[in-house]
């Protein structure tokens, strides 16, 4: 279960009170929050989700200041030995699909570049063959 870190007052509590029900805990940040905002939690979480896109509707485009964000997350993860996913939502496409994984990517959400497509099956197996 994945919780935004700008709806919840009392992060920690949420964590755990997810964590209590046998259900891994992720937490979603807005395109505008700072990674950082995250580093007193990560030793908790199974998943962080960076929203590249303002949270609302498909088809917007991925926001490049997100890269600098992943490589940050993926680098605290490395030196501290964590082993949360990262997941990045928004504007995923087969153009960018292999740099996200590059700098860190666990789990790619892509809606449009699949489901906006003719063959959706055939957009699937592309994405498939990046992992």
């Amino acid at each position: 279960m994945t919780v935004h870190l700008e709806a919840c007052v009392h992060l920690h509590r949420h964590i755990h009170q997810i964590k209590s029900l046998g259900l891994q805990a992720g937490v979603a940040i807005n395109p505008h929050t700072p990674v950082e905002s995250l580093w007193s939690v990560l030793s908790d979480l199974d998943l962080v989700c960076l929203m590249s896109v303002n949270p609302g509707f498909g088809g917007q485009a991925f926001i490049p200041s997100t890269m600098t964000k992943l490589a940050s997350l993926n680098r605290y993860r490395e030196d501290h030995q964590l082993a949360f996913r990262i997941e990045i939502d928004g504007g995923v496409d087969l153009q960018n699909a292999a740099s996200l994984i590059q700098a860190g990517a666990d789990v790619l959400v892509a809606g449009n570049s699949v489901f906006g497509q003719a063959d959706s099956a055939q957009a699937v197996r592309a994405f498939k063959a990046f992992f």
